[in-house]
């Protein structure tokens, strides 16, 4: 649960992700679909933690124990509010009233399936402390959207586009379904809500004509379309990964990240890339990518969960797992894998290696091939190659095991056994030479072969 945050009036956040997401068509819940290697929710749970939110409540549906368990993991059991049987937005709105108990001050309804929706978007419906505030947004295309019927900034009605007029269809200004309230007021005319119209349901848009007969004030505020673009189907999962792709090219490009290819380069929710670093065309970032200033990342590498000092280089064909962690001037080259190594400053593998679960220290050089054998079957170990160590090419390491600083390691060995400091290692079977042999063999296997073809 975040903690409080130093706003004179309360703030809470009701996030509604009870809906079937049939339409996805996946056995994975829809709001447990990642935007930017993130599941929708929890976008929608980052909003609510920035805007200072002190309770935030989930709705979800009883046919999504993957959905509360994601909920229960991040922010609690006392964060769950179940809807059964989904009857409409209001009703599961209504559903949270129990979980907030004495929670006073003001609530914002948000959605689990609107994964670009920001804080910075959301703020705006908190800047009056009484009524009831939407977010309404300017539609391209207002097909099935409700209206925003308007007088200046002031909301007269929302009108659901089923329900609506052809003079009201032409209205653009359509609602995002986000809403805000004093809680007291919110729950009050949700109680007033009835379920008489063309689906059946209790409308949460209903409470602003609710509102209004009592005299509260309603008003409207905007956001840009793409912010509020709730996501029903995978075409617009697809589509809300491409604006949010767009976005942190945007964001990168403007703090000095060099990438030649932009569009082809794909990052997660919480990718840090530092200044100066040049990316090469088709690189992807999984979630905990950290890249200092002045890296350079080339061409269809894939980095999740790692760290990348100043000045080092990774790929082209490189993959980062979580763990590695390069240190300054680092060459991670071609075809090498690193998972859950730190490699000091200068060390280098340049191609076809896997590095799993150790520590390579500095300027120590791997050669092509070379395999940390850290599984058993059961357990993980760890390799440790020292300062300016030499591993040979086509080495097996089998963990634990540790090369000495300045050790080398001869061209094919297993070892397992520690090499001490400044040694050389050769484990490998002796080579023996029979004179003659291969010719004597050619020429027997040529004649067999013309005999045969008579």
């Amino acid at each position: 649960m975040t903690a409080p945050h130093p706003h004179s009036h309360p703030r809470a956040a009701i996030i509604l992700a009870a809906g079937q997401g049939t339409r996805m068509k996946s056995p994975l819940p829809k709001v447990l679909h990642p935007v930017g290697a993130r599941a929708m929710l929890d976008h929608a749970i980052d909003a609510a933690e920035a805007l200072g939110c002190e309770r935030i409540v989930v709705v979800v549906g009883s046919h999504s124990p993957e959905v509360r368990a994601h909920v229960e993991k991040r922010l609690g059991a006392d964060s769950i509010a179940v809807q059964d049987p989904p009857l409409g937005t209001g009703h599961a709105v209504r559903a949270a009233e129990a979980v907030l108990g004495d929670f006073i001050g003001q609530v914002v309804v948000t959605y689990g399936d609107v994964p670009l929706l920001k804080a910075a978007d959301i703020e705006p419906v908190f800047a009056t402390h009484e009524g009831v505030t939407v977010i309404g947004f300017e539609a391209r295309d207002p097909g099935a959207y409700g209206r925003l019927i308007l007088d200046g900034d002031s909301l007269l009605a929302i009108t659901e586009a089923k329900e609506a007029s052809a003079d009201v269809l032409a209205i653009t200004a359509c609602n995002s379904g986000v809403m805000a309230a004093p809680v007291g007021l919110l729950f009050e005319l949700l109680a007033e809500v009835t379920n008489d119209n063309a689906k059946g349901e209790y409308y949460l848009t209903d409470v602003v004509e609710l509102a209004r007969k009592r005299g509260a004030p309603t008003r409207a505020v905007f956001a840009a379309e793409d912010s509020v673009m709730g996501v029903n189907a995978q075409a617009e999962l697809a589509q809300a990964e491409a604006l949010f792709q767009k976005t942190q090219r945007e964001h990168f490009l403007a703090q000095g990240v060099t990438m030649s290819a932009p569009d082809t380069v794909h990052f997660a929710w919480d990718t840090d890339i530092g200044a100066g670093t040049t990316i090469e065309p088709f690189v992807v970032f999984g979630p905990g990518a950290v890249v200092a200033e002045g890296a350079r990342i080339r061409s269809f590498s894939h980095i999740e969960g790692a760290k990348v000092a100043t000045g080092a280089e990774v790929g082209p064909y490189a993959r980062l797992r979580p763990g590695a962690d390069l240190g300054d001037g680092v060459k991670v080259g071609n075809f090498v894998e690193v998972k859950n190594v730190r490699m000091d400053a200068g060390a280098k593998a340049n191609h076809l290696a896997y590095l799993g679960d150790g520590h390579v220290g500095a300027k120590a050089n791997i050669g092509a091939g070379t395999i940390f054998c850290n599984y058993d079957g059961f357990f993980k170990h760890r390799t440790t190659v020292g300062e300016g160590a030499f591993v040979g090419s086509n080495s097996s390491l089998v963990a634990p095991v540790t090369i000495g600083a300045g050790a080398m390691v001869g061209s094919g060995s297993v070892v397992t056994k520690d090499v001490a400091p400044g040694d050389l290692a050769l484990a490998r079977g002796q080579q023996t030479a029979k004179p003659g042999w291969a010719a004597r063999f050619m020429e027997t296997m040529r004649a067999k072969k013309a005999a045969k073809s008579q």
